[in-house]
Protein backbone atom coordinates (compact mmCIF):
# COMPACT_ATOMS: atom_id res chain seq x y z
CA UNK A 1 0.00 0.00 0.00
CA UNK A 2 3.19 2.11 0.26
CA UNK A 3 5.13 4.03 -2.06
CA UNK A 4 8.72 3.64 -2.72
CA UNK A 5 9.73 7.56 -2.42
CA UNK A 6 8.92 7.02 1.51
CA UNK A 7 10.60 3.57 1.39
CA UNK A 8 13.75 5.51 0.38
CA UNK A 9 13.17 8.54 2.47
CA UNK A 10 12.76 5.71 5.80
CA UNK A 11 15.83 4.22 4.45
CA UNK A 12 17.64 7.21 4.54
CA UNK A 13 16.63 7.93 7.81
CA UNK A 14 18.17 4.77 8.71
CA UNK A 15 21.61 5.43 7.27
CA UNK A 16 21.81 9.30 8.49
CA UNK A 17 20.77 8.02 11.97
CA UNK A 18 23.84 5.67 11.30
CA UNK A 19 26.28 7.76 10.39
CA UNK A 20 24.88 10.50 12.81
CA UNK A 21 25.49 8.29 16.23
CA UNK A 22 22.67 6.86 18.47
CA UNK A 23 25.00 3.81 19.44
CA UNK A 24 23.25 0.58 17.87
CA UNK A 25 24.69 -1.68 20.81
CA UNK A 26 23.96 -2.04 24.39
CA UNK A 27 24.46 -4.35 27.52
CA UNK A 28 22.05 -5.46 30.09
CA UNK A 29 23.31 -4.47 33.06
CA UNK A 30 21.71 -2.67 36.18
CA UNK A 31 21.74 0.69 34.25
CA UNK A 32 19.25 -0.66 31.85
CA UNK A 33 16.66 0.06 35.17
CA UNK A 34 17.60 3.19 35.10
CA UNK A 35 14.67 5.33 33.60
CA UNK A 36 15.91 7.14 30.28
CA UNK A 37 15.01 10.54 31.06
CA UNK A 38 12.73 12.08 27.62
CA UNK A 39 12.79 16.22 27.85
CA UNK A 40 10.26 17.85 25.42
CA UNK A 41 8.68 21.21 24.49
CA UNK A 42 5.22 19.42 23.32
CA UNK A 43 3.32 18.79 26.42
CA UNK A 44 -0.10 16.99 26.25
CA UNK A 45 -2.91 19.05 25.90
CA UNK A 46 -5.34 16.59 27.48
CA UNK A 47 -4.79 12.52 29.24
CA UNK A 48 -8.25 11.47 27.25
CA UNK A 49 -7.50 10.52 23.28
CA UNK A 50 -11.51 11.47 22.54
CA UNK A 51 -10.30 15.66 22.87
CA UNK A 52 -6.56 15.42 21.32
CA UNK A 53 -5.85 16.00 17.68
CA UNK A 54 -2.01 17.46 18.28
CA UNK A 55 1.28 16.73 20.11
CA UNK A 56 -0.98 14.80 22.88
CA UNK A 57 -0.64 11.85 20.83
CA UNK A 58 3.42 11.90 21.57
CA UNK A 59 2.16 10.46 25.25
CA UNK A 60 -0.48 8.61 23.69
CA UNK A 61 1.53 5.92 21.27
CA UNK A 62 3.69 4.52 24.63
CA UNK A 63 0.36 4.21 26.79
CA UNK A 64 -2.43 3.05 24.78
CA UNK A 65 -2.38 0.58 21.85
CA UNK A 66 -4.34 0.86 18.82
CA UNK A 67 -5.50 -2.19 16.19
CA UNK A 68 -2.67 -1.19 14.35
CA UNK A 69 0.57 0.83 14.38
CA UNK A 70 3.84 1.54 13.13
CA UNK A 71 6.82 -0.61 14.19
CA UNK A 72 10.37 0.73 13.44
CA UNK A 73 11.00 0.24 10.16
CA UNK A 74 7.35 -0.01 8.75
CA UNK A 75 6.00 2.36 6.77
CA UNK A 76 2.12 0.94 6.16
CA UNK A 77 0.56 0.00 8.85
CA UNK A 78 1.09 -2.88 10.90
CA UNK A 79 -0.65 -5.03 13.69
CA UNK A 80 -0.92 -4.17 17.57
CA UNK A 81 -3.35 -5.07 19.31
CA UNK A 82 -4.83 -6.89 16.07
CA UNK A 83 -3.90 -9.83 15.03
CA UNK A 84 -5.13 -8.97 11.69
CA UNK A 85 -6.88 -6.49 10.20
CA UNK A 86 -8.43 -6.41 6.13
CA UNK A 87 -10.81 -4.91 3.74
CA UNK A 88 -13.46 -7.61 3.30
CA UNK A 89 -15.29 -6.28 0.41
CA UNK A 90 -13.94 -5.21 -3.25
CA UNK A 91 -15.50 -2.04 -2.90
CA UNK A 92 -13.28 -0.93 0.35
CA UNK A 93 -15.75 -0.13 2.00
CA UNK A 94 -16.00 -2.70 5.20
CA UNK A 95 -12.99 -3.30 7.08
CA UNK A 96 -12.37 -5.77 9.49
CA UNK A 97 -10.16 -6.68 12.41
CA UNK A 98 -9.60 -9.77 14.83
CA UNK A 99 -8.01 -8.83 18.01
CA UNK A 100 -5.71 -10.86 19.63
CA UNK A 101 -6.17 -13.18 22.13
CA UNK A 102 -6.34 -12.41 25.90
CA UNK A 103 -5.60 -8.46 25.67
CA UNK A 104 -6.42 -6.34 28.99
CA UNK A 105 -5.83 -3.21 29.96
CA UNK A 106 -3.33 -2.05 32.89
CA UNK A 107 -6.37 -2.24 35.33
CA UNK A 108 -6.79 -5.83 34.20
CA UNK A 109 -10.15 -5.49 32.50
CA UNK A 110 -10.52 -7.50 29.22
CA UNK A 111 -9.56 -5.53 26.05
CA UNK A 112 -12.41 -6.95 23.59
CA UNK A 113 -14.09 -5.74 20.63
CA UNK A 114 -16.63 -4.04 22.96
CA UNK A 115 -14.06 -2.20 24.21
CA UNK A 116 -12.77 -1.22 20.57
CA UNK A 117 -16.62 -0.31 19.52
CA UNK A 118 -16.86 1.92 22.90
CA UNK A 119 -13.70 3.87 21.87
CA UNK A 120 -14.78 4.84 18.44
CA UNK A 121 -18.18 5.38 19.52
CA UNK A 122 -17.12 8.01 22.47
CA UNK A 123 -14.78 9.99 19.36
CA UNK A 124 -17.58 10.45 17.53
CA UNK A 125 -20.24 11.08 20.20
CA UNK A 126 -18.40 13.34 22.72
CA UNK A 127 -17.41 14.91 19.08
CA UNK A 128 -14.49 17.71 20.21
CA UNK A 129 -14.51 20.63 18.46
CA UNK A 130 -10.97 20.38 16.90
CA UNK A 131 -10.86 16.89 18.01
CA UNK A 132 -9.94 13.30 15.78
CA UNK A 133 -13.70 12.89 15.03
CA UNK A 134 -12.79 14.77 12.04
CA UNK A 135 -10.57 11.97 10.97
CA UNK A 136 -13.37 9.66 10.91
CA UNK A 137 -15.84 11.24 8.01
CA UNK A 138 -15.67 8.00 5.97
CA UNK A 139 -16.78 5.68 9.16
CA UNK A 140 -20.62 4.73 9.22
CA UNK A 141 -20.78 2.40 12.29
CA UNK A 142 -18.76 -0.12 14.06
CA UNK A 143 -20.28 -3.71 14.62
CA UNK A 144 -19.14 -6.33 16.60
CA UNK A 145 -18.97 -10.39 16.07
CA UNK A 146 -18.00 -11.72 19.46
CA UNK A 147 -15.19 -10.86 21.64
CA UNK A 148 -12.43 -10.49 19.04
CA UNK A 149 -14.39 -9.04 16.07
CA UNK A 150 -14.81 -5.68 14.41
CA UNK A 151 -16.11 -4.32 11.46
CA UNK A 152 -15.86 -0.78 10.40
CA UNK A 153 -18.63 -0.18 7.90
CA UNK A 154 -17.77 3.37 5.56
CA UNK A 155 -20.18 5.31 3.75
CA UNK A 156 -17.40 5.31 0.85
CA UNK A 157 -14.21 3.78 -0.31
CA UNK A 158 -11.63 4.59 2.20
CA UNK A 159 -8.43 3.30 1.43
CA UNK A 160 -6.46 5.26 4.64
CA UNK A 161 -8.57 3.58 6.79
CA UNK A 162 -6.39 1.65 8.02
CA UNK A 163 -3.65 4.76 8.34
CA UNK A 164 -6.35 6.16 10.12
CA UNK A 165 -6.31 3.32 12.98
CA UNK A 166 -3.21 3.41 13.61
CA UNK A 167 -2.75 7.18 14.65
CA UNK A 168 -2.99 7.06 18.50
CA UNK A 169 -6.31 9.32 18.11
CA UNK A 170 -7.74 5.37 17.73
CA UNK A 171 -6.38 4.91 21.01
CA UNK A 172 -8.11 1.72 22.66
CA UNK A 173 -9.87 2.64 26.07
CA UNK A 174 -11.40 0.94 28.73
CA UNK A 175 -15.42 0.92 28.80
CA UNK A 176 -15.65 1.13 32.46
CA UNK A 177 -12.88 3.75 32.98
CA UNK A 178 -13.66 6.57 30.26
CA UNK A 179 -17.88 7.42 29.46
CA UNK A 180 -19.37 7.09 26.03
CA UNK A 181 -20.93 10.69 26.00
CA UNK A 182 -18.06 12.64 28.45
CA UNK A 183 -14.21 13.45 28.47
CA UNK A 184 -12.40 11.58 31.39
CA UNK A 185 -11.57 14.28 33.97
CA UNK A 186 -10.04 12.37 37.03
CA UNK A 187 -6.48 13.36 35.56
CA UNK A 188 -5.69 9.79 35.18
CA UNK A 189 -5.02 7.45 32.54
CA UNK A 190 -5.63 3.53 31.55
CA UNK A 191 -4.72 1.95 28.41
CA UNK A 192 -3.14 -1.52 27.42
CA UNK A 193 0.00 -0.13 25.65
CA UNK A 194 4.20 -0.88 26.25
CA UNK A 195 3.88 1.37 29.61
CA UNK A 196 1.14 2.74 32.03
CA UNK A 197 1.05 6.19 33.40
CA UNK A 198 3.01 5.92 36.79
CA UNK A 199 2.38 9.64 37.82
CA UNK A 200 1.42 12.39 36.17
CA UNK A 201 2.06 16.62 36.73
CA UNK A 202 0.21 18.60 33.86
CA UNK A 203 3.10 20.94 32.12
CA UNK A 204 5.80 19.30 33.95
CA UNK A 205 6.08 15.25 33.75
CA UNK A 206 4.88 12.52 32.89
CA UNK A 207 6.39 8.97 34.98
CA UNK A 208 6.06 5.89 32.82
CA UNK A 209 6.48 2.01 34.00
CA UNK A 210 6.73 -1.24 31.60
CA UNK A 211 3.07 -2.47 31.19
CA UNK A 212 3.78 -6.05 32.87
CA UNK A 213 0.42 -7.28 30.91
CA UNK A 214 1.26 -5.77 27.42
CA UNK A 215 0.28 -7.66 24.30
CA UNK A 216 1.68 -6.20 21.22
CA UNK A 217 4.27 -5.68 19.04
CA UNK A 218 6.61 -3.16 20.92
CA UNK A 219 10.29 -4.82 21.83
CA UNK A 220 10.79 -2.30 24.76
CA UNK A 221 14.54 -2.01 25.55
CA UNK A 222 13.81 -0.20 29.12
CA UNK A 223 12.19 -0.81 32.53
CA UNK A 224 10.74 2.70 32.62
CA UNK A 225 11.06 6.64 30.99
CA UNK A 226 10.60 9.96 32.60
CA UNK A 227 8.83 12.54 29.90
CA UNK A 228 10.13 16.10 31.43
CA UNK A 229 8.10 18.66 29.74
CA UNK A 230 9.93 22.27 28.81
CA UNK A 231 8.21 25.60 28.37
CA UNK A 232 11.66 26.53 26.18
CA UNK A 233 14.10 24.57 24.66
CA UNK A 234 16.63 26.71 26.31
CA UNK A 235 15.32 24.95 29.67
CA UNK A 236 15.48 21.88 27.96
CA UNK A 237 18.93 22.38 26.31
CA UNK A 238 20.45 23.22 29.81
CA UNK A 239 19.17 20.12 31.24
CA UNK A 240 20.55 17.56 28.82
CA UNK A 241 24.27 19.30 29.36
CA UNK A 242 23.52 19.28 33.34
CA UNK A 243 22.05 15.15 32.44
CA UNK A 244 19.31 16.13 34.29
CA UNK A 245 17.67 14.44 30.60
CA UNK A 246 18.92 11.97 28.75
CA UNK A 247 17.28 13.00 25.62
CA UNK A 248 15.81 15.90 23.48
CA UNK A 249 12.27 15.15 21.34
CA UNK A 250 10.98 18.32 19.63
CA UNK A 251 11.81 22.08 19.70
CA UNK A 252 15.15 22.62 19.53
CA UNK A 253 16.00 25.72 18.06
CA UNK A 254 18.29 25.96 14.83
CA UNK A 255 21.24 27.55 16.52
CA UNK A 256 20.75 25.29 19.49
CA UNK A 257 21.34 22.67 16.95
CA UNK A 258 24.56 23.85 15.20
CA UNK A 259 26.21 24.38 18.70
CA UNK A 260 25.62 20.98 20.01
CA UNK A 261 26.84 19.74 16.86
CA UNK A 262 30.14 21.56 17.45
CA UNK A 263 32.42 19.45 19.50
CA UNK A 264 33.32 22.09 22.19
CA UNK A 265 34.52 20.96 25.81
CA UNK A 266 30.41 22.10 26.75
CA UNK A 267 28.86 19.06 24.35
CA UNK A 268 31.11 16.67 25.53
CA UNK A 269 29.20 13.27 25.64
CA UNK A 270 26.97 14.35 23.90
CA UNK A 271 25.13 13.63 19.87
CA UNK A 272 22.85 14.72 17.15
CA UNK A 273 20.79 12.41 15.65
CA UNK A 274 19.36 14.17 12.27
CA UNK A 275 16.16 12.32 10.58
CA UNK A 276 13.88 12.62 7.52
CA UNK A 277 11.45 15.30 8.54
CA UNK A 278 8.03 15.84 7.21
CA UNK A 279 6.75 17.92 9.69
CA UNK A 280 5.47 21.25 8.61
CA UNK A 281 4.41 25.04 9.81
CA UNK A 282 1.71 27.12 7.98
CA UNK A 283 -0.58 30.48 7.92
CA UNK A 284 -4.37 30.07 8.41
CA UNK A 285 -6.56 32.35 7.62
CA UNK A 286 -9.93 33.09 9.16
CA UNK A 287 -12.85 33.53 6.93
CA UNK A 288 -14.97 35.59 9.74
CA UNK A 289 -12.32 38.06 10.05
CA UNK A 290 -12.81 41.00 8.14
CA UNK A 291 -9.73 41.50 6.52
CA UNK A 292 -8.67 37.63 6.26
CA UNK A 293 -11.71 37.06 4.43
CA UNK A 294 -10.61 38.97 1.36
CA UNK A 295 -8.68 36.66 -1.56
CA UNK A 296 -6.94 39.58 -2.46
CA UNK A 297 -5.43 40.21 0.89
CA UNK A 298 -4.61 36.67 1.50
CA UNK A 299 -2.82 36.76 -1.96
CA UNK A 300 -0.89 39.83 -1.52
CA UNK A 301 0.47 38.03 1.58
CA UNK A 302 1.32 35.29 -0.37
CA UNK A 303 3.14 37.31 -3.22
CA UNK A 304 5.24 38.96 -0.26
CA UNK A 305 6.04 36.23 2.35
CA UNK A 306 9.91 35.65 1.52
CA UNK A 307 10.30 31.42 2.42
CA UNK A 308 14.07 31.65 1.57
CA UNK A 309 14.76 34.41 3.82
CA UNK A 310 12.58 32.83 6.54
CA UNK A 311 14.20 30.01 6.59
CA UNK A 312 17.77 31.39 6.29
CA UNK A 313 17.17 33.94 8.98
CA UNK A 314 15.31 31.91 12.01
CA UNK A 315 15.63 28.09 10.85
CA UNK A 316 19.26 27.83 8.74
CA UNK A 317 20.09 24.07 7.72
CA UNK A 318 17.41 22.71 9.70
CA UNK A 319 14.39 23.79 7.71
CA UNK A 320 13.77 24.49 3.90
CA UNK A 321 10.87 26.57 1.83
CA UNK A 322 7.85 24.97 1.28
CA UNK A 323 5.57 25.76 -1.16
CA UNK A 324 2.86 22.98 -1.56
CA UNK A 325 0.75 21.55 1.75
CA UNK A 326 2.39 18.23 1.17
CA UNK A 327 5.83 18.12 2.26
CA UNK A 328 8.83 16.89 -0.04
CA UNK A 329 9.60 13.05 0.67
CA UNK A 330 5.59 12.38 0.77
CA UNK A 331 4.07 11.07 -2.44
CA UNK A 332 2.24 13.60 -5.32
CA UNK A 333 4.58 16.83 -3.75
CA UNK A 334 4.21 19.88 -5.40
CA UNK A 335 5.59 23.43 -5.75
CA UNK A 336 2.16 24.88 -6.79
CA UNK A 337 2.71 28.06 -4.36
CA UNK A 338 5.76 28.69 -6.15
CA UNK A 339 4.53 27.83 -9.25
CA UNK A 340 1.73 30.29 -9.39
CA UNK A 341 3.34 33.33 -7.78
CA UNK A 342 7.26 33.11 -8.38
CA UNK A 343 9.69 34.43 -5.81
CA UNK A 344 8.06 37.50 -3.62
CA UNK A 345 7.07 40.44 -5.22
CA UNK A 346 6.04 43.30 -3.30
CA UNK A 347 5.08 45.83 -6.85
CA UNK A 348 2.87 42.77 -7.98
CA UNK A 349 1.32 42.49 -4.26
CA UNK A 350 0.05 45.81 -4.57
CA UNK A 351 -1.31 45.59 -7.96
CA UNK A 352 -3.06 42.66 -6.43
CA UNK A 353 -4.51 44.97 -3.52
CA UNK A 354 -5.38 48.00 -5.87
CA UNK A 355 -7.18 45.80 -8.48
CA UNK A 356 -9.81 44.70 -5.26
CA UNK A 357 -9.63 48.38 -4.58
CA UNK A 358 -7.52 48.24 -1.48
CA UNK A 359 -5.13 51.20 -1.24
CA UNK A 360 -4.62 51.87 2.17
CA UNK A 361 -2.23 49.05 4.32
CA UNK A 362 -4.33 46.26 5.98
CA UNK A 363 -4.00 45.88 9.68
CA UNK A 364 -3.74 42.70 10.74
CA UNK A 365 -3.07 40.48 14.16
CA UNK A 366 -1.18 37.28 13.17
CA UNK A 367 -0.97 34.71 16.31
CA UNK A 368 1.40 32.15 17.71
CA UNK A 369 1.78 29.69 20.28
CA UNK A 370 4.94 30.36 22.18
CA UNK A 371 5.39 27.15 23.82
CA UNK A 372 4.47 24.32 21.19
CA UNK A 373 6.65 24.29 18.79
CA UNK A 374 9.68 25.60 20.33
CA UNK A 375 11.25 28.88 21.06
CA UNK A 376 12.15 30.01 17.49
CA UNK A 377 8.34 30.54 17.08
CA UNK A 378 8.57 33.99 17.61
CA UNK A 379 11.85 34.77 15.70
CA UNK A 380 9.60 33.46 13.00
CA UNK A 381 6.73 35.46 13.32
CA UNK A 382 8.70 38.33 14.18
CA UNK A 383 10.37 37.83 10.48
CA UNK A 384 7.17 37.59 8.59
CA UNK A 385 6.72 40.85 9.98
CA UNK A 386 9.26 42.74 9.38
CA UNK A 387 8.25 41.54 5.81
CA UNK A 388 4.99 42.25 5.30
CA UNK A 389 5.82 45.57 6.90
CA UNK A 390 8.03 46.60 4.88
CA UNK A 391 6.37 46.04 2.04
CA UNK A 392 4.05 49.00 3.31
CA UNK A 393 0.99 47.16 2.46
CA UNK A 394 0.74 45.75 5.67
CA UNK A 395 0.75 46.46 9.40
CA UNK A 396 0.92 43.14 11.05
CA UNK A 397 0.67 43.39 14.99
CA UNK A 398 1.94 40.18 16.70
CA UNK A 399 0.35 38.38 19.68
CA UNK A 400 1.82 34.93 21.56
CA UNK A 401 0.09 32.66 23.95
CA UNK A 402 0.80 29.31 25.44
CA UNK A 403 -0.23 26.55 23.80
CA UNK A 404 -3.66 25.91 26.06
CA UNK A 405 -4.80 29.28 25.66
CA UNK A 406 -3.58 29.51 22.19
CA UNK A 407 -6.10 26.31 21.30
CA UNK A 408 -8.52 27.45 23.20
CA UNK A 409 -8.69 30.88 20.93
CA UNK A 410 -8.25 29.28 17.59
CA UNK A 411 -10.88 26.54 18.12
CA UNK A 412 -13.27 30.10 19.02
CA UNK A 413 -12.31 31.73 16.06
CA UNK A 414 -10.99 34.54 17.51
CA UNK A 415 -7.63 34.74 15.20
CA UNK A 416 -7.61 36.63 11.85
CA UNK A 417 -4.14 34.49 10.97
CA UNK A 418 -2.27 32.22 13.43
CA UNK A 419 0.36 29.66 12.91
CA UNK A 420 0.26 26.05 13.19
CA UNK A 421 2.64 23.13 12.55
CA UNK A 422 1.77 19.59 11.24
CA UNK A 423 3.35 16.11 12.44
CA UNK A 424 1.57 13.87 10.35
CA UNK A 425 -1.02 11.41 11.34
CA UNK A 426 0.36 9.19 8.76
CA UNK A 427 2.94 8.95 5.65
CA UNK A 428 0.41 9.25 3.35
CA UNK A 429 -0.55 12.69 0.96
CA UNK A 430 -3.96 12.80 2.00
CA UNK A 431 -2.95 13.51 5.51
CA UNK A 432 -1.63 17.14 4.37
CA UNK A 433 -5.00 17.98 2.83
CA UNK A 434 -7.80 16.36 4.68
CA UNK A 435 -7.55 17.51 8.05
CA UNK A 436 -7.76 21.16 6.80
CA UNK A 437 -10.60 20.60 4.62
CA UNK A 438 -14.03 20.85 5.54
CA UNK A 439 -16.57 21.91 8.48
CA UNK A 440 -14.85 19.63 10.71
CA UNK A 441 -11.81 20.11 10.58
CA UNK A 442 -8.40 19.67 12.93
CA UNK A 443 -8.09 23.67 12.72
CA UNK A 444 -11.44 24.67 13.66
CA UNK A 445 -11.63 26.66 10.87
CA UNK A 446 -14.22 25.96 8.52
CA UNK A 447 -12.64 25.31 5.00
CA UNK A 448 -15.42 23.69 2.48
CA UNK A 449 -14.02 23.04 -0.80
CA UNK A 450 -16.13 20.73 -3.28
CA UNK A 451 -13.65 19.93 -5.37
CA UNK A 452 -11.01 18.96 -2.75
CA UNK A 453 -13.73 16.71 -1.04
CA UNK A 454 -14.21 15.57 -4.89
CA UNK A 455 -10.33 14.97 -5.45
CA UNK A 456 -10.15 13.36 -1.59
CA UNK A 457 -12.75 10.81 -2.76
CA UNK A 458 -11.55 10.07 -5.76
CA UNK A 459 -7.85 9.04 -4.70
CA UNK A 460 -9.22 7.29 -1.75
CA UNK A 461 -10.66 4.45 -3.91
CA UNK A 462 -6.86 3.18 -4.72
CA UNK A 463 -5.52 0.56 -2.34
CA UNK A 464 -1.76 1.50 -4.28
CA UNK A 465 -0.68 5.41 -2.83
CA UNK A 466 2.07 5.46 -4.93
CA UNK A 467 2.45 8.86 -6.79
CA UNK A 468 1.40 7.23 -9.91
CA UNK A 469 -1.85 5.75 -8.74
CA UNK A 470 -3.17 9.19 -6.67
CA UNK A 471 -0.94 11.91 -8.42
CA UNK A 472 -3.66 13.45 -10.55
CA UNK A 473 -6.26 13.54 -7.61
CA UNK A 474 -3.65 15.24 -5.12
CA UNK A 475 -2.19 17.52 -7.79
CA UNK A 476 -5.50 19.11 -8.63
CA UNK A 477 -5.91 19.51 -5.04
CA UNK A 478 -3.30 21.30 -3.96
CA UNK A 479 -4.06 23.72 -6.92
CA UNK A 480 -7.39 24.25 -4.96
CA UNK A 481 -5.48 25.03 -2.41
CA UNK A 482 -3.15 27.66 -4.23
CA UNK A 483 -6.50 29.43 -5.94
CA UNK A 484 -8.70 29.56 -2.12
CA UNK A 485 -4.84 30.97 -0.17
CA UNK A 486 -6.95 29.88 3.04
CA UNK A 487 -3.67 28.08 4.33
CA UNK A 488 -0.02 29.69 3.49
CA UNK A 489 2.57 27.15 3.63
CA UNK A 490 5.44 28.30 4.83
CA UNK A 491 8.47 25.43 5.59
CA UNK A 492 8.98 21.55 6.06
CA UNK A 493 11.93 21.10 9.09
CA UNK A 494 14.43 18.31 9.77
CA UNK A 495 14.03 16.29 12.82
CA UNK A 496 17.13 16.39 15.52
CA UNK A 497 17.82 14.24 18.56
CA UNK A 498 20.05 15.42 20.63
CA UNK A 499 21.15 12.88 23.73
CA UNK A 500 24.16 11.75 25.91
CA UNK A 501 25.94 9.26 24.38
CA UNK A 502 24.99 6.78 27.12
CA UNK A 503 21.55 6.44 25.23
CA UNK A 504 21.50 4.03 22.45
CA UNK A 505 18.27 4.04 19.96
CA UNK A 506 17.77 6.99 19.15
CA UNK A 507 17.73 5.84 15.33
CA UNK A 508 15.19 3.61 15.93
CA UNK A 509 12.92 6.19 18.01
CA UNK A 510 11.27 7.78 15.66
CA UNK A 511 8.47 6.79 13.94
CA UNK A 512 6.49 7.35 10.07
CA UNK A 513 4.77 9.82 12.56
CA UNK A 514 7.88 11.14 13.40
CA UNK A 515 6.46 10.28 17.01
CA UNK A 516 8.79 9.20 19.55
CA UNK A 517 8.84 5.22 20.61
CA UNK A 518 10.21 5.99 23.35
CA UNK A 519 10.58 1.64 23.91
CA UNK A 520 13.49 2.29 21.65
CA UNK A 521 15.92 4.41 23.91
CA UNK A 522 18.21 2.26 26.64
CA UNK A 523 21.22 2.75 28.23
CA UNK A 524 24.35 0.80 27.13
CA UNK A 525 27.22 -0.36 29.11
CA UNK A 526 29.65 -0.26 26.14
CA UNK A 527 30.36 -0.20 22.83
Amino acid sequence: MFNRTMLRAAAALASISLVAGCGLFSDNDAEGAKPVVVGTTSAPSTLDPAAAWDGSWELYRNVFQTLLSFPTGSTSPQPDAAENCKFTDATNTAYQCKLRENLTFSNGHKLDAAAVKHTVDRILKINVNGGPSGLLGSLSGVETQGDRTVTFRLTKADATFPFILATPAMSLVDPAEYPLDKLREDGKLTGSGPYTLESYTEGSEALLKKNASYNGFADRKNEAVTIRYFKDSEAMVSALKGKDIDVTNRGLTAEEVTALQEKKSENEGLQVVETVGSDIRYLVFNPKDPAAAKLPVRRAIAQVVDREALVSQVYSGTAEPLYSMIPKGIASHTTSFFDTFGDPDVDKAREILQDAGIDEPVELTFWFTTDRYGSATAREFAELKRQLDASKLFKITLQGKPWKDFQEGYKNGKYPVFGRGWFPDFPDPDNFIAPFVGKNNALSTPYESAEIAEQLTLSRRETDRGAGAVSKQFERAQEVLVEDVRLLPLWQGKLHIAASEEIAGCERAMDPQTIMQVWELHRKASW
